[in-house]
């Protein structure tokens, strides 16, 4: 199966910037689209960003503006540029195989996610 490792969270001021990355294992993910997605306490997870495997985007209305998505398919990796950003970004961040159109999340297993709090 797949295996996804995501890094780059941590405790940011609100207005500062975080880089998130999500190394994905095999040969495949370049066939792959591939989402962003988070969960806050007591809340369901939600798809933030997408982007095919040829790279078109889209972005949840909250985040359009401040966070950018993309890949690096040489590298097997995905990124979230966060910018602007605001205490209500704090979630817990994954990536994910999505289906692009639904932004539904492909398979079952998730990464351990990465931990994004903006507080002053």
């Amino acid at each position: 199966q797949v295996q996804l490792v995501e890094s780059g969270g941590g405790l940011v001021q609100p207005g500062g910037s975080l880089r998130l990355s999500c190394a994905v294992s095999g040969n495949i993910f370049r066939l792959y689209d591939m989402g962003w997605y988070r969960q806050a306490p007591g809340k369901q997870r939600e798809l933030v960003a997408g982007i095919t495997s040829g790279g078109r985007r889209k972005y949840a209305d909250s985040v359009n503006g401040r966070f950018t998505i993309s890949r690096d398919n040489a590298k097997n990796t995905a990124y979230l540029q966060m910018n602007s950003l605001k205490p209500e970004d704090t979630a817990v961040y994954y990536c994910h195989p999505v289906d692009f159109y639904s932004g539904s999340p492909l398979g079952d297993y998730w990464g351990q996610g990465t931990q994004v709090t903006v507080s002053s």
